[in-house]
């Protein structure tokens, strides 16, 4: 290779002005999210806060229902994969070389390991969230709908995602909100100590 082929190189073999301050702007933002991870609440009600800026917006400009409707359709992928498990009992019913879910009272306790987890779920939707506010300053993605039909839609396809995500929930026997290992009470000491 000679000089300059490799990406982000100059044609001196230094790095390029560019190519570092993107990734020194990298670096800033992966440190932004490295600090917040234990923030989980803060973190929601910021992307909430941004998802009613958003709907606002919407409202105001009366516009941007595809956008919008988008938006939600990709908030529901991310709500189901955040619901599933990572490896799906379904799969592993006929083959015992994996990990599976507890199925009766005796056995070990596995914790719901999700296939999309909860910091890149909320990553993910408010990098959506963010997408779908720049995109209400184009005048091209101001598609015209009767936005009805897919306030309706939406809604449909939203039950029947649920229904059956909670029948294949139900089917094996799992459940996506756990809070680690039950905690069990001892015997309290009713005996009385003796005094010499």
């Amino acid at each position: 290779m000679s000089e300059g082929d490799s990406v982000g190189e100059s044609v001196h073999g230094k790095p390029s002005v560019v190519y570092r301050f993107f990734s020194r702007l990298g670096q800033i933002y992966q440190s932004w999210l490295d600090k917040s991870t234990p923030y989980t609440a803060v973190r929601w009600v910021v992307t909430l806060g941004l998802s009613f800026i958003y709907m606002i917006r919407v409202y105001l400009l009366q516009g941007w229902y595809i956008v919008t409707y988008a938006l939600g359709i990709y908030h529901l992928n991310l709500f189901i994969a955040f619901l599933s498990p990572k490896v799906d009992p379904s799969l592993m019913e006929d083959s015992d070389d994996g990990p599976s879910l507890p199925t009766r009272q005796n056995e070990e306790f596995r914790p719901f390991i999700r296939r999309l987890p909860e910091f890149k779920f909320w990553h993910s939707a408010t990098k959506g969230i963010l997408v779908a506010m720049a995109c209400t300053f184009f005048e091209a993605f101001n598609v015209p709908v009767f936005w009805p039909i897919l306030v309706m839609y939406f809604i449909m396809l939203f039950c029947i995602t649920m229904k059956r995500q909670i029948k294949h929930m139900i089917k094996y026997r799992y459940i996506p909100f756990t809070h680690g290992k039950r905690k069990y009470k001892g015997k309290e000491d009713v005996g009385k100590t003796f005094a010499s």
